[in-house]
């Protein structure tokens, strides 16, 4: 008799693990997945080819072409009606342009016709490769600050000012083939390392700072700081105001900055009075440079721009520096300019196609920004982006298409053929005061302060961004906010979330107790998640660890209290884990080990592609046991549940 009962037990414990398997032959049976090779080749593939064509040579030829040129698809069906409002916000973008090109120029530490030279070839090759709209090329305010902090520290522009200006040619350069690069290789996730946060406060800092530098130009300032950092720029400020200056310097560039912060908050205001905010600058320059003219107030201490050179741009290309000392510190300062204007540029881009309702293409509009700055860098141009001013400027005067770009280029090469000389007089605190206006909107306080309700650790990266512009330098803000942006994902990763979970009542679904304290635990069964994509030598011994401590801490509190179930199955959830390697093979190797050791049956459900590969190839699956592999976790409880039920089994 007690032999039939015995046969009736392993026959029972065969058929159950033979259910078992069936059951998990889906999970066993899957192919391989693709190797490193194949992967590599399919995004090359997607890079080169459209997506989902056939290779033919014809069609990639003019696939490449329609790609490259956006112009050739909306330009079929572009009208008269859209060429009047393109033509009405051109003319509006410029008069707002021309002034800020030279101001940041200025600021770049560059002759004022090198800003309206960038604000020429950019813009038109950026027309007809763009993807966005509404975006207004030209210089911004934060890539002249960094490229000036940084060429300023290979070449003094005071000691050299030729050699600066190749350097600052050599850096575009390098610029934009390093945007072309990320373009055609489809790297635009270089351009993520700078997070949203890190920009706010990278953003904010580089304001400040630039704010601070335009006291020089307020203030009539000769001898002036080459730091960017605050210190450095009040100590410089705090020992010229104890020199003999000029106080007309700082009446007129207040008085304009006043007026022109008054017709911005018109704009505000009334709607319709937009074109306020674009031509109360140029407004500016031609009034302050009326009064200079005609009162000869450069005769008695007001700073003038004097001479700006007219014409088209210049050829630069024997300017560029591709052999010598330099090249690698321009490489580095073009690699740095680019992801910057990169961010900028496709932040605006985005930010303006979601109010019309449209989508850019990341990858092209880095191709499109990568050879506007090449050609630029031939043309005596410096790095070039979207800026935010001009094209909200651009988008509420009703542009349609990027043929508001070509307009304001046009209107650009016509005032410096005929208007380049009536530049003279302009005082140089106008152009201080047309920069100090533009920078509250790089200050964005209710972002910061949502950023620190939302997310504290983003909060630290951003206010970290912030001080190191504000009293380093350009350089270290990056690096410190890339460096706590690393930590934070390393801190992570080292260190995942280990979610116990428990079923939704009458449901079977699965979820955290701690997130849903309804839910409730199955008696004798652990269930674990693992919150991490990648089980590797980084949390691999964390992971080991926590599991081993859980199991324990539900061991100890089922002998304190004989009337909570022993633990007789451990589950393992890896459905987020993607990814395995040798260091996690062996971590769940050990965690098999010391539940074995302890009677306790471990299984896992639904592990990622590559995880059950490498899992089979290490021969875990052997080990574990095919039947305890499932693809849900619904299905490891009951099989866990049934294993319970048998007699003299236990799981």
């Amino acid at each position: 008799m007690e032999s039939f009962v015995v046969d009736s037990i392993s026959v029972a414990k065969s058929a159950d693990e033979e259910s078992r398997s069936i059951i998990n032959i889906p999970v066993l049976n899957t192919p391989e997945p693709p190797t490193l090779w194949e992967e590599l080749s399919g995004s090359i593939k997607e890079a080169v080819l459209p997506q989902g064509s056939r290779f033919s040579f014809l069609s990639w030829i003019l696939s490449a072409i329609y790609g490259l040129f956006p112009v050739l698809r909306w330009g079929r069906s572009y009208s008269f009606k859209s060429f009047r409002s393109d033509l009405m916000a051109g003319l509006t973008l410029a008069s707002l342009g021309i002034p800020q090109s030279i101001g940041y120029a200025s600021l770049a530490k560059l002759d004022p016709q090198y800003g309206l030279y960038t604000s020429i070839v950019p813009p038109l090759i950026y027309a007809v490769m763009g993807t966005s709209r509404d975006i207004a090329i030209g210089p911004v305010a934060v890539v002249s600050l960094l490229l000036s902090s940084m060429v300023q520290k290979v070449v003094d522009p005071a000691v050299d000012p030729i050699a600066y200006r190749k350097v600052m040619f050599t850096a575009t350069f390098f610029a934009g083939l390093f945007q072309i690069s990320f373009g055609l290789f489809r790297l635009g996730f270089l351009v993520d390392f700078l997070s949203h946060a890190a920009i706010v406060g990278f953003m904010g800092g580089a304001a400040i700072v630039i704010g601070l530098q335009q006291l020089k130009g307020l203030l009539g300032i000769s001898h002036f700081t080459n730091n960017t950092d605050v210190v450095s720029v009040v100590k410089a400020v705090w020992a010229a105001v104890h020199q003999p200056w000029n106080p007309d310097n700082f009446v007129i560039g207040c008085s304009f900055l006043i007026f022109i912060l008054m017709t911005r908050f018109i704009a505000r205001r009334k709607k319709k009075l937009f074109w306020l905010t674009a031509i109360s600058p140029l407004l500016c320059v031609v009034l302050s440079t009326l009064l200079v003219f005609v009162t000869r107030a450069d005769r008695h201490g007001v700073k003038i721009i004097q001479h700006v050179n007219g014409g088209l741009n210049p050829s630069s290309a024997k300017d560029l520096q591709l052999r010598g000392p330099y090249v690698g510190k321009c490489a580095k300062i073009g690699l740095i300019a680019a992801v910057i204007a990169l961010t900028e540029a496709i932040s605006v881009g985005r930010s303006f196609a979601s109010v019309k309702g449209y989508q850019i293409d990341g990858n092209k509009e880095m191709m499109a920004m990568g050879v506007m700055n090449v050609a630029g860098s031939l043309s005596s141009c410096y790095v070039a982006t979207g800026s935010f001013s001009r094209t909200a400027v651009n988008f509420s005067a009703g542009c349609k298409t990027t043929v508001s770009n070509i307009v304001m280029a046009i209107t650009v090469i016509i005032a410096l053929q005929f208007l380049a000389r009536l530049l003279y007089y302009t005082p140089v605190a106008i152009l201080a005061s047309i920069i100090l206006s533009a920078l509250p909107g790089l200050i964005d306080i209710k972002e910061a302060s949502n950023i620190w309700e939302v997310d504290k650790m983003d909060f630290l990266t951003c206010i970290g961004a912030f001080f190191g512009v504000l009293f380093g330098s350009v350089e270290i803000g990056l690096l410190v906010a890339i460096t706590i942006s690393f930590a934070k994902i390393i801190v992570r990763s080292i260190r995942p979330h280990i979610e116990m979970l428990g079923r939704m009542q009458g449901t079977n679904v699965f979820c955290s107790v701690r997130q849903y304290p309804v839910a409730s635990q199955t008696p004798g069964i652990l269930l674990l998640r693992i919150d991490s994509s990648f089980l590797c030598f980084m949390n691999a011994n964390f992971i080991r660890e926590r599991i081993i401590q859980w199991v324990a801490t539900e061991e100890g509190d089922a002998t304190k209290k004989m009337v909570r179930a022993r633990i007789q199955s451990v589950i393992i959830d890896m459905s987020n884990v993607m990814n395995i390697d040798t260091s996690g093979i062996a971590a769940v190797k050990e965690i098999h080990k010391e539940l074995a050791l302890l009677s306790i049956q471990l299984a896992i459900a639904n592990p990622g592609w590559q995880v059950i590969h490498k899992m089979k190839l290490a021969r875990l699956i052997d080990r574990i046991g095919g039947a305890w592999i499932f693809l849900t976790v619904g299905e490891a409880v009951e099989a866990c549940l049934g294993a319970k039920k048998n007699n003299g089994y236990d799981c």
